[in-house]
């Protein structure tokens, strides 16, 4: 029994740790396309498909109620709104 608590403790850290080094490497290029507004380097078939994948990831922590999976989720969700919105406004100037 006692096992289990360990690990079910190590797992929670670990995805933990995961959700925050994943939703924080967003904040960057977040940052860098509101700030210069260049999305040139930002593919928007990729960052369509990401989004609704991270919406799905979103769906699927809500189902199992696993909280850092939605926090995560909720977090970059906004973030690649973000950017796939700058994309979709800022990529159109100068066309």
């Amino acid at each position: 029994m006692t096992d289990l608590i360990v690990s079910a403790s190590w797992a929670d850290i670990v995805g933990s740790l995961a959700a925050v080094l994943t939703t924080v490497s967003f904040f960057p290029q977040a940052w860098h396309s509101f700030k210069t507004r260049d999305v040139s380097g930002v593919s928007l078939g990729m960052y369509s498909v990401f989004t609704v994948g991270v919406a799905l990831w979103l769906v699927y922590g809500l189902l199992l109620r696993a909280w850092p999976i939605v926090v995560a989720n909720v977090i970059t969700l906004g973030l690649a709104l973000a950017i796939l919105g700058m994309k979709l406004v800022f990529g159109r100037v100068g066309r």
